[in-house]
């Protein structure tokens, strides 16, 4: 069963996490877990990296691909394209090997797209939202946040970078 820990709430749909797709195929015999990388990101396919996961239980193969491109990581995550472009194509495999339909947070681009359906301005405050995910993701890396100055934009990158330290904590 999927803890809840491992759902992360943005403007009222939840994400689960990488850890808790891996937490869940482990619990459902993931034996092991391989990626290829098929494109390696250059200018002419515009940095775009695209890596194929297999995912392996006993019984089953769950395969996907998963891609990343400066256009859909957060800036953080530029240098990073490749292990992104991992991390997505393993959590989509393991989303089917453990049947989750809802996406996975790595999947998204969190610092431009986490305000799709509203306009962002530099003074907005953030949301309820926003500020429950932020104390939830400080509070299990154990950080100090300092909200009084935070805005929409702030809190979204914010966030970003809380759920990137999340996943690179050991």
């Amino acid at each position: 069963m999927l803890n809840e820990k491992f759902l992360i709430n943005l403007q009222g749909k939840n994400y689960v996490t990488y850890e808790g797709l891996l937490d869940l195929a482990h619990q459902k015999g993931l034996l092991s877990i391989e990626v290829d990388i098929i494109q390696i990101p250059n200018k002419e396919n515009n940095m775009t990296a695209i890596c194929k996961a297999i995912a392996t239980t006993e019984k089953e193969t769950y395969i996907d691909i998963g891609d990343a491109s400066p256009n859909s990581v957060n800036h953080a995550l530029v240098p990073h394209i490749i292990r992104m472009a991992s991390t997505r194509a393993k959590a989509r495999a393991l989303r089917d090997l453990t049947n989750v339909g809802m996406t996975a947070i790595e999947e998204l681009s969190l610092e431009e797209n986490i305000m799709e359906d509203e306009e962002v301005y530099q003074g907005d405050l953030p949301t309820k939202r926003q500020i429950e995910t932020i104390k939830k993701l400080a509070e299990e890396l154990n950080y100090q946040v300092n909200y009084d100055n935070l805005t929409k934009k702030t809190a979204g990158n914010l966030i970003a970078k809380l759920l990137d330290d999340k996943k690179s904590k050991p």
